[in-house]
């Protein structure tokens, strides 16, 4: 499963979307959320949304980062000419959320909405399980007051019931509260399994003085690799950078292939200086290596992480000749380890993805021998013997240090052999 945050926007937009049909109809929360980007026309939104001059508003930035009211980065209770004036004043302003410095370039407006009671809800998606947390007590310093909150623990697909809800709520509550507060929990929870979330935080919520739910502020991350199942439900839903992360041209080339592949790519560049380089096959594979890795002391030194499967002879080619691009840039005087590796593949023709590999290699022929870089594979599945075979031929041919590995080798074994290589140990 690939987590990735989504805007608060868009999970919004989600949530008001189907929350009716996931609550019998009990429930119906009207958008009033309006994105905010660089291409805004703001003079003119208030003639497509009449509410924005009728109402006191809000913003805040919309960039995938917490704590906004502690960095003053919200805006309440002001007019639309405020508003206005508030946003272009931020618009492309540099600022700095924790460690990351970055530009703001989106934004969210939404009607105040007075409260007395703020609640907190946060769903969380665990190997077999499903953990909900609720507080009567929510909003900012939510962490200060965690003796609050009630867990309850839902096997995985399994829908949460009215009485497991209500074991959870405070007796002082009404019984027309409880019973909105239940529908709303019930819902959500149909919502984040249906539309394939991985995590949903809603900090806080409200009531009305109608008994309305009000969505005051929320964070969420959402299953990417659920696109085919979703696309409907989803709509023109958005998958953005996190604020102050830089994508470089390598990591966006892959995530195009990505995009118009039936396949799964994913790059991501964690030290372009590390010597430990990854071509992983396989989601849960690749977090074994590197968690493998890390375990051994060895964290500082991982140059990538990223994974793929399904890919075909071309799209491997792809995939491996940017790797090395980015590998052999700055060579290292005591060389480098590439480590080609994954589990046992179950529908991927391994013979097919290493013709694609080795293309790659002998492309960067000159630039591996150079670079004084040993590769390492491990690799099982459909046609891996004759796989294996072509990865040692190549070694051979290259005149590359290459230890090639099938799936009698464990997958961790592997890792300590490219440590002693990094550390040049016999």
């Amino acid at each position: 499963m690939a987590r990735k945050k989504i805007r608060e926007y868009d999970a919004k937009r989600l949530i008001c979307q189907h929350i009716p049909k996931y609550s019998n109809n009990q429930i119906n929360i009207p958008l009033q959320t309006i994105l905010i980007t660089p291409e805004t026309n703001l003079s003119t939104l208030p003639k497509l949304h009449l509410w924005l001059s009728r109402n006191k508003l809000v913003a805040k930035p919309d960039q995938l980062f917490g704590k906004r009211k502690k960095y003053n980065l919200v805006l309440l209770n002001a007019t639309y000419d405020e508003t206005k004036k508030w946003i272009q004043k931020h618009m492309n302003k540099e600022v700095t959320i924790g460690k990351a410095t970055d530009k703001l370039t989106h934004f969210i407006i939404e009607p105040f909405q007075p409260h007395q009671e703020e609640f907190y809800l946060s769903i969380t998606s665990q190997r077999e399980t499903d953990t909900i947390l609720f507080s009567t007590q929510g909003g900012m310093d939510i962490e200060e007051r965690w003796d609050s909150i009630k867990t309850i623990t839902i096997p995985t697909l399994d829908s949460i019931q009215a009485e497991q809800i209500n074991t959870i709520l405070p007796k002082e509550l009404s019984k027309e509260k409880k019973q909105t507060i239940i529908n709303f929990i019930k819902a959500i929870h149909q919502i984040y399994i249906n539309l394939n979330f991985s995590s949903l935080e809603i900090n806080p919520f409200a009531l009305d003085q109608n008994n309305q739910i009000l969505l005051l502020d929320l964070v969420a991350e959402i299953d990417d690799c659920a696109l085919f199942k979703n696309q409907k439900e989803w709509g023109d839903l958005e998958f953005p950078t996190p604020f102050g992360k830089k994508i470089s041209p390598e990591e966006a080339y892959i995530e195009k292939i990505d995009q118009d592949s039936g396949a799964s790519l994913k790059l991501t560049i964690l030290n372009p200086q590390g010597r430990i380089w990854n071509i992983l096959f396989g989601g849960g594979a690749s977090v074994i290596y590197l968690d493998t890795f890390v375990a051994q002391g060895m964290g500082l030194e991982l140059a990538n992480y990223g994974e793929y499967s399904g890919a075909t002879t071309e799209e491997s080619y792809q995939y491996v000749k940017t790797v090395l691009k980015l590998m052999t840039k700055k060579p290292h005087p005591k060389g480098k380890v590439l480590v080609i590796a994954g589990a046992i593949a179950n529908f991927t023709d391994i013979e097919k993805t290493f013709k694609g590999i080795i293309q790659a290699l002998k492309e960067y022929k000159v630039q591996l021998q150079k670079g004084k870089i040993s590769i390492i594979v491990r690799r099982g599945g459909p046609n891996d013997q004759k796989g294996l075979e072509l990865m040692k031929q190549a070694g051979i041919e290259l005149n590359i240090p290459m230890d090639v590995f099938g799936p009698e080798t464990p997958m961790t074994a592997i890792v300590p052999l490219a440590i002693k290589k990094i550390r040049n140990e016999k």
